[in-house]
């Protein structure tokens, strides 16, 4: 059998006519000789009725519940989700069957809420794919070998869909979304981004890492280590979208390709915390590893330590140094800036200082800045996010590629 596996999220099962959609792509598909595995999330997002989120705000108090109980409530969205998606193949003639992530075989640790698969046993799937049958898989969740029902975290329904890709040796993966593939930057604060037709699969997990949400990089992953290609597309469109394989990407556009730039992405909503004096700061990162304070864009030198943590964990960070005896210093409503490219851009002589001055010719203040093999960061205030990427956007000439 030719195998594929399309993986539709919560904006492409959200409404009948999107669900419509996502059904043209199943019939092409099968029209193409394909049979076809359907990994689904649940419909729309957060106030939609059977979204994740909604139904997490059906408890009263979240603290009272434990993990292992909460996770059965929120496997129910996906669920839902491929129920009725199963009936709208039904009446357009499909034969169909739907299985929950446990029934599909997959085979998590008992992490409630944040699982990780350590098997999948796809017979069930393999015996209904050759009797004809579409296979609809609920997304986000799995069990334990003791039966319990867990949930992958965010962004689960596509490491169900890579996982089960794997598993049954598909030709290729298809995450459909709301956007027409990865693109250059966010489109919704550079109106000139623009998607790319080809990336590696280490330049994708490096976005997606960075604060990319088109899919998530643990699936990515998964398909890298079985060299199993992965197609980005949209539901609403006939393009092909980006294609993510282990060759090097054939980038359309001479600038990028000299650049070696692959995309932008950022971060809202993040705090600067600097500390001076006499400081450790094996210490410091010690004791908020301690108090679960995830750190980013670290810099150490002799008289300072700065760092950047989410905005829901800034006080709690100046808390914890205020009780070791330091007087931090904090800049709220940052944003970081991720400059994405690929293993060998360290090397590209004046390619900081390329981006540095398409900043400050915006006069978009540089809070902090840092680079590494394959990225560069800059720090800069959340008013001036949108400029900074824009910027920055322009200046390697990702616009004008064709």
């Amino acid at each position: 059998m030719q195998i594929l596996v399309q993986k539709y999220g919560g904006t492409s099962v959200a409404t009948a006519d999107a669900r419509l959609s996502a059904l043209h792509h199943i019939e092409m598909a099968a029209a193409q000789g394909y049979r076809v595995v359907v990994v689904v999330s649940a419909m729309g997002r957060k106030g939609d009725p059977f979204a994740t989120d909604t139904l997490l705000s059906t408890v009263d108090n979240v603290d009272t519940v434990n993990k292992r109980d909460l996770d059965i409530l929120l496997s129910c969205g996906e669920n839902i989700s491929a129920v009725v998606f199963s009936s709208l193949l039904k009446s357009h003639g499909h034969e169909v069957t739907v299985m929950t992530g446990q029934q599909a075989g997959i085979i998590t640790d008992n992490q409630f809420g944040e699982a990780r698969i350590v098997d999948v046993r796809p017979d069930r799937i393999l015996q209904h794919l050759e009797s004809g049958e579409i296979v609809i898989v609920a997304g986000f969740q799995g069990a334990t070998e003791e039966g319990d029902i867990t949930t992958l975290g965010r962004g689960g329904s596509d490491t169900s869909a890579s996982a089960l890709g794997t598993a049954i040796k598909a030709e290729r993966i298809e995450v459909f979304t709301d956007v027409e593939g990865i693109m250059t930057a966010d489109p919704r604060i550079v109106p000139t981004a623009r998607p790319l037709q080809h990336m590696t699969y280490y330049d994708v997990c490096n976005l997606a890492y960075q604060g990319a949400k088109v899919i998530h990089p643990r699936a990515v992953e998964i398909a890298m280590q079985n060299k199993i290609p992965i197609r980005v597309r949209s539901t609403f469109s006939e393009n092909a979208g980006t294609e993510i394989t282990t060759n090097v990407a054939i980038l359309e556009c001479s600038v990028i390709t000299q650049r070696m730039i692959t995309g932008i992405t950022q971060k809202s909503n993040v705090v600067q915390i600097q500390v001076t004096g006499d400081i450790d700061p094996s210490l410091i990162f010690s004791e908020m590893g301690k108090n679960e304070i995830g750190v980013d864009l670290i810099s150490i030198l002799p008289t300072h330590v700065t760092f950047i943590v989410d905005n829901t964990k800034a006080q709690l960070a100046v808390r914890v140094l205020d009780e070791m005896g330091y007087l931090p210093k904090v800049i709220e409503d940052c944003a970081k800036i991720s400059v994405i490219g690929t293993e060998n851009i360290s090397s590209i002589y004046g390619i900081m200082a390329q981006a540095i001055s398409a900043l400050a010719k915006k006069n978009i203040e540089i809070l902090q800045s840092s680079d590494s093999q394959s990225t560069m960061w800059f720090l800069v205030r959340q008013e001036q996010m949108r400029d900074a990427v824009q910027a920055i956007h322009d200046a390697f000439g990702m616009d004008k590629c064709s």
